[in-house]
């Protein structure tokens, strides 16, 4: 490295990979995953309760409308039981719940009416419907709810049947012992497709709520070890120029008194501040790294005003650098004093430093070329009268 710092550039190190996805990523996966199952449940618990109701349920109607007591009652519970499940079914379909208790009410009422008008030679018929397919729009109207809900409701339409077998005297052992296979036949499916489903999709959603925090720990991870190798190679470029004046010194190679040793030593205190102060937690990183630099100038006899116009937005520690660097070297060689400008805006952050131009080292040659990359530019004048140095950062 040369021992003329006040010539050099700032100093960089590599920039850090920066991998796509990351936490944010991962907990969007995580609620698709839960998402997708959540929907697959959905949509076959809807097939199986609309499909069951026209392709069974409607021709053991039609096959059993002369024996029923008032087919046109219980046609009109199919068609009333066809209007709410389509509607619960849309609701789900469409990533909502249906409001449970009005449609389970109206359910039940439906239940009633047609145990009531299927009469007792098809009460234990296919032409009595609600048997076999009322229990799947229990499902699709209760959905996301708690099993318990679903249980309760089987037991009132469980209830409503036996009322029924009461109500038209059919009450010997054969007809008790079909009606307890009845409701056990018809009521075990459901239940075991609802709470199923529900299990499914728990288990969908832990899975994915682990991966994602396995993913946002390993992301973490990756960072904090990026953030270590980048800042000990910065430490190692930083503290090799502080190493290399304090030999200097100590061998009688370099004056103590000698204005440009002074001013290697200040640029090198400057620059190992603001490497300390990049690893504070503070709410305004940018601002926080250039007070540590005027502070040590300050500290140095110079006078020194830090004016800040707005917030700067988060920026990685590389575009701090960038920002940060020129005004550090440019305040180890002003004199007299120095006014330290920050504007910044939501897409633009200007960083610029005013100081008399006098004779003696310098920061930065204007006749040199600048040192800008893609993401901030430098600029460096001189008149005579001072010295003016910007650098300045804007969102691509």
């Amino acid at each position: 490295m040369s021992t003329d710092l006040g010539a050099t550039a700032p100093v960089r190190v590599p920039r850090p990979v920066v991998r796509s996805g990351g936490p944010a990523a991962a907990d969007g996966t995580a609620v698709d995953v839960a998402r997708f199952s959540d929907r697959g449940a959905r949509i076959a618990a809807v097939a199986i309760a609309l499909v069951w109701h026209a392709a069974i349920g409607l021709p053991a109607l039609l096959g059993g409308w002369s024996e029923l007591a008032t087919p046109t009652v219980v046609a009109a519970g199919w068609l009333a039981a066809c209007l709410i499940g389509g509607y619960a079914a849309l609701r789900l379909l469409r990533g909502g719940l249906p409001p449970a208790l009005p449609l389970a009410a109206a359910l039940l009422a439906v239940d009633v009416a047609v145990f009531a008008a299927a009469g007792v030679r098809q009460l234990f018929a296919a032409g009595n419907w609600v048997w076999t397919g009322l229990a799947w729009f229990f499902v699709v109207v209760l959905w996301g709810r708690r099993v318990r809900w679903l249980l309760a409701l089987l037991a009132g339409h469980a209830v409503i049947a036996l009322a029924a077998l009461v109500g038209h005297g059919a009450t010997g052992p054969a007809d008790l012992t079909r009606y307890a296979m009845y409701v056990y036949g018809t009521s075990s499916l459901p239940v075991a497709a609802f709470t199923g489903a529900a299990v499914i999709a728990t288990l969908a959603r832990d899975r994915a709520d682990t991966a994602a925090a396995t993913l946002a720990v390993r992301a973490e991870r990756d960072a904090a070890e990026r953030a270590w190798v980048d800042r000990r190679a910065r430490l190692a470029l930083v503290g090799g120029a502080a190493e290399q004046v304090l030999a200097e010194l100590a061998d009688g190679r370099a004056d103590p008194a000698d204005p440009f040793v002074q001013r290697r030593c200040v640029l090198a205190a400057t620059r190992l501040r603001r490497l300390i102060a990049e690893s504070d937690d503070v709410p305004d990183p940018l601002l926080h790294e250039l007070r540590a630099a005027a502070d040590l100038a300050e500290r140095n006899g110079l006078p020194i005003e830090l004016i800040a116009i707005g917030t700067p937005p988060p920026l990685p520690v590389e575009v701090r650098r960038r920002l940060a660097d020129p005004l550090a070297a440019a305040l180890a060689d002003a004199t007299g004093w120095a006014r330290l400008t920050v504007v910044a805006g939501p897409d633009e952050v200007a960083v610029s430093l005013v100081a008399p131009d006098v004779d003696g080292p310098r920061a930065a040659d204007p006749s040199a070329p600048m040192d800008d990359d893609d993401q901030v530019e430098h600029v460096h004048e001189r008149d005579g009268e001072i010295r003016w140095t910007q650098t300045r950062w804007r969102r691509p």
